[in-house]
């Protein structure tokens, strides 16, 4: 599946588990009684352990051990083994496997202030990008109405940038659901104002459309001066197509606001 959507809401629990690898021995061995951990040790201790093996390169013992904290019922295991699918990584690529056990966490649920929501909120968002395109050879197959519902969900009980970016796109193109570009400015607002890039760049140019050209090119503007590499060539398309067309007036002006677009986000 597309790993960009997944990236964001990765690197943010990724930063959370860094802490839990510090009281691993930096000289640890190989997954075996040796190393002081094993099959049957708890699963938080296997946790840390995986997670210490993968930032180490020994994939294999990572995923042995994760393998053996998801039986034993540890979300955050379950979390990686099912990135580890999804990208290949130490693993053969199986998008279907990666499916099973983002569907186990969703299934699961959260409790409200829970060390798992992180993962939980990340399920969301994996679940629906693999809706929105379906699984070849697969008993998953797309269901646009299904996506939007996932990502509605992780973008209004989690506040997830990419999951109201995502809506927000499938609100303004119809995709699941019927058009509301009204729906769809509202959560790319959200988004953008949480510092999403391609969600402000995709919002300016909805009001550059709409015939607020010097406000919409200021925000395609600004998302340019921040877009991560895989928005930058859209965003850089979409920024000069209208400033191919705008006056020159409008072009001063966008370029003066955009300025000020980061300091002010609410603008």
């Amino acid at each position: 599946m597309p790993k960009s959507e997944l990236m964001p809401m990765k690197l943010l629990v990724m930063g959370l588990c860094l802490s839990l690898s510090s009281g691993m021995a930096s000289q640890a061995l190989a997954f075996d009684t040796q190393s002081g951990v094993s099959r049957e040790s708890g699963p938080f201790d296997l946790f840390k352990f995986g997670f210490f093996s993968y930032k180490e390169g020994r994939k294999g013992d990572a995923v042995e051990a994760y393998r053996y904290a998801a039986e034993k019922g540890h979300t955050g295991s379950r979390w990686a083994l099912a990135n580890m699918y999804a990208d290949g990584d130490g693993v053969p690529e199986n998008d279907l496997e990666a499916f099973k056990i983002y569907s186990e966490i969703a299934q699961a649920g959260v409790e409200p202030g829970s060390e798992d929501t992180g993962y939980f909120a990340n399920a969301l968002i994996a679940l629906a990008g693999y809706y929105r395109r379906g699984i070849a050879d697969s008993p998953v197959k797309i269901d646009l109405s299904q996506a939007r519902q996932l990502y509605f969900q992780a973008a209004s009980a989690f506040g997830i940038p990419e999951a109201q970016f995502q809506l927000g796109r499938m609100m303004l193109s119809g995709e699941g659901g019927s058009v509301s570009v009204h729906q769809a400015k509202k959560w790319l607002n959200r988004a953008r104002n949480n510092g999403h890039a391609g969600a402000m760049g995709l919002f300016g140019n909805i009001i550059f459309q709409e015939g607020d050209a010097a406000r919409g090119l200021a925000f395609m503007t600004a998302a340019l001066d921040h877009c991560p590499p895989k928005d930058c060539a859209w965003l850089q398309s979409t920024q000069e197509e209208a400033f191919s067309v705008a006056s020159e007036e409008d072009r001063r002006k966008g370029v003066a606001l955009a300025k000020n677009i980061r300091s002010n986000a609410g603008e």
